[in-house]
C-alpha cells in the first residue's frame, strides 16, 4: 500500500513537494524531495517535533533528509534542527552568529510561549550550527531534475529571512514568517519594519503572479494575498514604496 502525504498529515503541493502545519504554534514545515536528496524547510519547536518531522519526511522521501533550510532564527522554526543528524544546514547570512549567541533568548522565548522548560533547555543545548549561509541566492540540486533556490530576501520579519523557491508548475515559495495567514504578521524586537515591505516585493519577484506562497503560519496563499500584506505592512509601519 502506497503511503500518501495526506496519510501522514501533510499537504501535498506538487509532485515531491509538500508541507505540514505543526500543532500549538501552527508553524509550517516544508519538504522537497529529489531522487538523491531531500530538503526540509524549518524544523519545529523542539527535538520532539523535529523527530516527528524526520520520521515522516523520511517515509515520504524514501531516504533521509540531507538538507535543512531555516527561514529565520525563531524558536518555533529552529529548535527541532538537531533531530536531523548529518543534514547540511542553511540559513540567511548572519544567522549563524545569532543562533550561536542567542541560546538563552531562544529558551526564554520558547518557555514564555508555552514550551515545556525541560524541552526548551534540551533543544537549546543541542542547537545545530548553520554551516552554509546564503548571501544572495544559492541553488541546490536534489537529483532527478529537482532544483531549489535559496534566497536571502530579508531583513524584514527578522534580520535574517530566507525564502525557498521550488520551480515547477506552479512555482512554490516557502516564505517563513515574512508572510502569515492565520494571524497578523508578528513584529518582535528583532523585526526590521522599514525593510519588510521590500522583502515581500522580493518574494513576489521570486515567485511571480501564478506561484503558491507558503506562509510560516496558516494556509497557502497567492500573490494577491502577499501583495495585500505588503501594502498593509507598509501602511502599518509608515513605509512608502
Amino acid at each position: 500500500m502506497t503511503v500518501t502525504w495526506e496519510d501522514l498529515g501533510w499537504e501535498r503541493l506538487a509532485a515531491g513537494v509538500g508541507r505540514c502545519r505543526l500543532p500549538v504554534w501552527d508553524c509550517t514545515a516544508g519538504l522537497v524531495v529529489g531522487t538523491e536528496a531531500a530538503l526540509l524547510v524549518d524544523a519545529g519547536a523542539s527535538l520532539r517535533e523535529g523527530g516527528w518531522l524526520r520520521v515522516r519526511a523520511q517515509e515520504l522521501a524514501g531516504h533521509r533528509v540531507t538538507h535543512l533550510a531555516l527561514t529565520h532564527p525563531h524558536f518555533d522554526h529552529v529548535l527541532g534542527a538537531a533531530a536531523f543528524a548529518g543534514a547540511e544546514v542553511f540559513g540567511s547570512v548572519g544567522v549563524a552568529a545569532v543562533l550561536g549567541r542567542g541560546g538563552e533568548a531562544l529558551r526564554a522565548d520558547a518557555v514564555a510561549n508555552g514550551l515545556d522548560v525541560r524541552l526548551a533547555a534540551e533543544a537549546v543545548d543541542a542547537l545545530v550550527t548553520v554551516r552554509h549561509e546564503v548571501r544572495g541566492e544559492w541553488t541546490l540540486d536534489l537529483g532527478g531534475g529537482r532544483q531549489v533556490l535559496l534566497a536571502d530576501v530579508g531583513p524584514g520579519h527578522t534580520g535574517h529571512d530566507l525564502a525557498v523557491l521550488v520551480p515547477g508548475d506552479p512555482d512554490i515559495v516557502f516564505c517563513g514568517d515574512l508572510v502569515e495567514e492565520s494571524g497578523e504578521p508578528q513584529a518582535g524586537p528583532d523585526a526590521v519594519p522599514s525593510h519588510w515591505p521590500a522583502a515581500l516585493d522580493r518574494l513576489l519577484d521570486l515567485g511571480g503572479e501564478d506561484a503558491l506562497y507558503v506562509p510560516g503560519h496558516g494556509a497557502v496563499v497567492d500573490a494577491a494575498f502577499v501583495r495585500a500584506q505588503r501594502d498593509a505592512l507598509a501602511a502599518r509601519f509608515g513605509v512608502s514604496r
